[in-house]
């Protein structure tokens, strides 16, 4: 029975998690996580891809499935939903500031280098680290960089 919790102690268990891509920023705050279902016989957690295809949903699926088990709730149903398709504007502005700070180049219009906030940038790839960043290079400190792709 998982009566006694509330959806907000699930969406707080779920921040837990950090994305297995970027650990710098958790599912919630990627915007992943799209609902969280709560009654007397389960939880359900409904996700969303950030692409078709992200190799990272299965383990986002059994990090969820896992980390919650570890807080005794063993009833789970991880529900993936591809519409209305994820968007880069799910990503929260924390994340966003959390990414940069990490070396990672967030979705924006204007594209500044993460390590010296130069916006002299050229982009070298359009396939960086994983399918959702491309490769750019600033060209005043010449440092390498990830940017994550709007969509």
């Amino acid at each position: 029975m998982v009566t006694f919790l509330s959806k907000d102690q699930i969406w707080n268990y779920l921040s837990e998690i950090p994305d297995p891509e970027i650990p710098a920023i958790n599912i919630i705050e990627l915007g992943v996580v799209r609902d969280v279902k709560v009654d007397d016989a389960q939880v359900e957690v409904i996700i969303t891809p950030t692409y078709s295809g992200c190799p990272a949903m299965k383990m986002i699926e059994d990090n969820i499935y896992l980390h919650l088990k570890s807080k005794n709730i063993d009833n789970v149903k991880v529900t993936t939903i591809l519409s209305p398709a994820w968007t880069t504007d799910w990503i929260t502005e924390e994340a966003k500031e959390k990414l940069n700070k990490y070396g990672i180049a967030p979705p924006q219009k204007e594209i500044a280098c993460p390590q010296c906030a130069s916006q002299n940038v050229e982009c070298i790839s359009q396939f960086g680290s994983t399918p959702c960043k491309a490769q750019y290079r600033c060209k005043d400190c010449r440092e390498p960089f990830d940017y994550f792709k709007c969509h």
